[in-house]
């Protein structure tokens, strides 16, 4: 499949629409009747599981620590579970999602300079996807490579705010140090090799890039989402969410929960990589974003990713004549081409790796 290099039409930038003060959104916004937020159950009394890192930092022997169960339990059964003392500043954390705000309120002028385009994503956007004619999300994002470092370009950062490179360095940098004890915290529940997910990522040259997703007020929040449901296509996704704004909808048991942040907590969630690697243990779940009709909303989603060469299938030790692989093989390349060509579908996309019934016997 050939990338696309222009948008199908021309982009309109929420931000925008939102600004100028109106009190109906446009057409291309308005989800079908049976697609709209209000109408499915969300259940008012969950919440995904919050769990405490503090007994698994610094420590080579983790055995035993109850946190390793319950992040176990929360990948097989949400999919989801927010983080706490997981070693990164809370004021880091503050600083990182404010400058992002502050690059959202710069001039447009400012901001077009960095206008993305399909073929990597990578820059100022507004769209997921290039069907013709598709119904779009109310949301503005912000896209860029950390690793591997051939992928980093600082000219395709901002570079205003003028501390903003300074601050994402030292955020992503730490992050990235969080994704790696993820991993091999995932790989021990498995009962494989601490490493064995990381280098069946490709170890040192494994991908990690950020989507900083801008939600601007809504006036007409029960026709729209900011993020159409779907699930995270690549490995493990680190999502610093904005205080006292929910937005956030998990799907679990055919209800929506909303997500209750904690105070500098990270929402975490398996994608869909992960689901293949584990062949489907771990569950990559269906997730939407509602937009707010009095508040803005930003949120930095960091995505832990395969190396984009790297054919992703079933680790043959979770294998066996009774557990056969449920997935064929792809590389992440050909599965973000192909998702980035149609953009969110629930949960169809992973859905299509599975084999034929024909191929598991």
């Amino acid at each position: 499949m050939n990338c696309p290099q222009e948008w199908p039409e021309p982009i309109v930038r929420v931000q925008s629409l939102a600004d100028n003060g109106g009190s109906t959104i446009p057409d291309r916004y308005v989800k079908p009747p049976m697609e709209r937020p209000l109408s499915s159950t969300v259940a008012t009394d969950m919440d995904i599981p919050l769990i405490d890192l503090a007994g698994l930092l610094g420590r080579e022997e983790i055995d035993g620590e109850p946190s390793l169960g319950q992040i176990s339990k929360a990948c097989r059964e949400w999919g989801f579970f927010q983080v706490i003392n997981h070693g990164v500043k809370g004021e880091l954390m503050d600083r990182a999602r404010e400058v992002w705000r502050e690059f959202f309120h710069l001039p447009m002028e400012v901001k077009q300079k960095y206008a993305n385009s399909p073929k990597t994503y990578e820059g100022y956007g507004s769209r997921l996807g290039v069907e013709k004619g598709a119904i779009l999300d109310w949301s503005d994002y912000y896209f860029l490579h950390y690793l591997p470092c051939e992928l980093k370009d600082h000219n395709k950062w901002p570079a205003q705010p003028p501390y903003h490179r300074e601050v994402m360095e030292e955020y992503l940098g730490e992050v990235e140090k969080l994704c790696s004890r993820l991993m091999k915290i995932l790989a021990i529940n498995l009962g494989l090799e601490e490493n064995r997910l990381r280098d069946a990522f490709g170890g040192e040259n494994a991908g990690l890039c950020l989507r900083v997703n801008f939600y601007p007020k809504c006036p007409q929040p029960d026709l729209t989402f900011g993020l159409s449901p779907h699930s995270d296509p690549g490995g493990l996704t680190v999502l610093l969410p904005d205080p006292g704004v929910p937005g956030l909808q998990v799907r679990t048991h055919d209800k929506w929960v909303t997500v209750k942040p904690s105070p500098h907590a990270f929402i975490v969630n398996i994608g869909d990589q992960i689901q293949v690697l584990s062949n489907a243990i771990y569950k990559s779940v269906e997730h939407r974003v509602i937009v707010n009709p009095n508040v803005e909303r930003v949120s930095l989603a960091l995505f832990y990713n395969p190396n984009g060469d790297l054919p992703i299938e079933p680790i043959k030790e979770l294998l066996s004549s009774e557990n056969p692989a449920v997935y064929q093989p792809m590389t992440f390349n050909e599965y973000r081409l192909y998702i980035r060509s149609r953009g969110p579908r629930g949960k169809s996309q992973v859905e299509s790796l599975k084999n034929s019934p024909t191929r598991q016997a």
